[in-house]
């Protein structure tokens, strides 16, 4: 991962921040007994436990390192920094499938806070992009692998 700028909205940046500190706390320490118990074990040569609890101690390391310098990057969206005439990063935006009728509602956030089963979006993903500083009625084409969607924004709220 390079410094790129990782935008965050307010919930993003605590939700990083629990994590690493639960990584920190609870799951180093979790790992290290493991590790201390499976060395208990005798031959750490052939010790599967030993080297489960030695990946999963590697894994935590990255992915510390990583939070640490997603955070040092952040740029936090304020919900004042919102703006709702036009779809922005923070924003909540409800759209139109204009072919299926079907009415979604999406969150806008930065790619490190996305999550699409709580209709979180990045605004590098198609729909993000596509609907990026529209305004509320417009008619944006999402190119998508099936195809084009037409979605119409239908409402922009913080």
């Amino acid at each position: 991962m390079n410094d790129k700028e990782i935008i965050l909205t307010q919930d993003g940046l605590k939700k990083l921040e629990e994590e690493l500190e639960t990584l920190k706390s609870v799951k180093r320490r979790e790992v290290a007994e493991r590790i201390k118990v499976a060395i208990g074990y005798g031959d750490i040569s052939e010790n599967s436990e030993y080297e489960d609890a030695k990946n999963e101690q590697a894994f935590i390391e990255g992915r510390i390192i990583t939070l640490e310098k997603m955070l040092r990057n952040a740029r936090i969206i304020n919900n004042d920094e919102v703006d709702i005439d036009t779809v922005s990063i923070g924003a909540t935006v409800i759209v139109e499938d204009l072919e299926f009728k079907d009415q979604m509602e999406y969150t806008i956030v930065g790619t490190a806070e996305a999550d699409p089963l709580q209709n979180k979006i990045s605004n590098e993903s198609p729909v993000g992009r596509a609907i990026l500083g529209k305004e509320k009625g417009t008619i944006v084409d999402v190119n998508v692998p099936a195809g084009v969607i037409k979605y119409k924004i239908l409402d922009i709220k913080k």
